[in-house]
């Protein structure tokens, strides 16, 4: 076996570890809410060491946002994907569809993580700092499929931002809705919003 299938194996266990604390982790917070829980309860639950859970997650924050981990990437990768000929706003809005995918998948479980995070002040607070990451790396995504080596203009840096608060909205008006709502009709409406259709 070469280094790269150990590394690949072991990739995959310690995916498969870190998902299923964060099952517990997010079964115990829906059960006794985020603010009671703590480390060590988590880690009790799961059946390991207080080291061993936070060598998976830094904090129980963590242990929710983990769900969102990767995400800006997915949608900068997807941005500097789009066809050539595609405007900014509509390659944005298109790439989004990566993070809709998650929603449309597991409508249940997507409702539950949404609604949890979007309830504790403290993980609403770490997961829009989080996400105000994103911003760059999507004006970066935008620059790059103009071809420019220069750092994004203004005008893609705005573009970046606003996307992502349309997403936003759109997830609200989804949550808020129970999930009846097709999330992919809202997040039209929020680009056609700003795009003046």
């Amino acid at each position: 076996m070469t280094g790269t299938g150990r590394t690949t194996t072991r990739d995959i266990a310690r995916a498969a570890v870190r998902a299923e604390l964060a099952q517990v982790a997010f079964e115990l917070f829906r059960r006794d809410g985020f603010d009671k829980v703590t480390l060590d309860d988590l880690a009790s639950a799961a059946g390991v060491s207080r080291s061993t859970f936070l060598r998976y997650f830094g904090t129980k924050e963590d242990a929710v946002l983990g769900a969102f981990e990767g995400q800006d990437q997915r949608v900068a990768d997807a941005l500097r994907g789009r066809p050539a000929d595609e405007d900014d706003w509509t390659a944005l809005r298109h790439a989004l569809d990566t993070v809709i995918a998650r929603y449309r998948e597991d409508p249940d479980g997507a409702l539950a993580t949404t609604r949890l995070v979007r309830e504790t002040p403290a993980l609403c607070a770490r997961h829009l700092e989080k996400q105000h990451g994103w911003g760059p790396a999507l004006a970066q995504a935008l620059a790059d499929r103009a071809g420019s080596a220069e750092p994004p203009t203004l005008g893609q840096s705005v573009r970046a931002g606003a996307a992502l608060h349309c997403l936003n909205v759109a997830i609200d008006h989804w949550t808020a809705s129970d999930g009846r709502l097709d999330l992919v009709t809202l997040l039209d409406e929020a680009f056609a919003a700003l795009s003046g259709r």
